[in-house]
């Protein structure tokens, strides 16, 4: 794992840190066929490239025995940094700020990447500036309005009742906060 951004290897390979080797090994080969660089339509090598690497690590008992230590370890610290922050996340303010800022987030992307509308969390994570956990709430809110759908590789893209929405909503939020919305964790 990199010291300066470590990567969930679980969150790669979009399985449970409780799953058995057989589903690693069946979740795997699916998005390894997918994100294969020989893949003419799906294929990318910056999406093959984690992923075999997850593989590696959580396919082999000792590695994965040393890596769940760190995992769990960083689990526990984010835990911490949600604790901390749950003052901010119960403002009412500040989640309908998040919300905007997701959906934008997505509608950009689905105008400037027709093709490859779909963001994951981790992606969402960065893009907003919000810890994964800080944002479970708010794409489960988006998904369950129907703002939010999510693609057959679990990335999530916007609807157009979540452009309806955001276009609709906009206007009451200035950029300044949305821009801010980041700091707030």
């Amino acid at each position: 794992m990199p010291t300066d951004e470590p990567v969930d290897y679980y969150d790669v390979l979009q399985v449970s840190s409780s799953a058995e080797p057989e589903t690693l090994h069946r979740v795997y080969r699916l998005l390894a066929q997918r994100a294969h660089p020989d893949n003419e339509v799906s294929g990318s090598h910056d999406q093959f490239v984690p992923l075999n690497e997850a593989y590696q690590v959580l396919s082999d008992p000792e590695r994965r025995a040393k890596y769940d230590v760190v995992h769990e370890r960083l689990r526990q610290e984010r835990w911490r940094l949600v604790s901390a922050g749950a003052h901010a996340e119960n403002d009412l303010k500040t989640e309908q700020l998040v919300r905007l800022t997701v959906l934008e987030v997505l509608c950009a992307r689905r105008r400037v990447e027709p093709d490859n509308p779909g963001l994951s969390r981790l992606d969402l994570e960065k893009l907003s500036g919000r810890a994964r956990e800080h944002l479970e709430f708010t794409i489960w809110y988006l998904t369950q309005k129907k703002y939010v759908a999510r693609s057959d590789n679990s990335s999530l893209t916007i609807t157009a009742e979540g452009v309806d929405y955001l276009e609709k909503n906009y206007r009451d939020s200035s950029p300044h906060h949305r821009l801010s919305v980041g700091s707030a964790t």
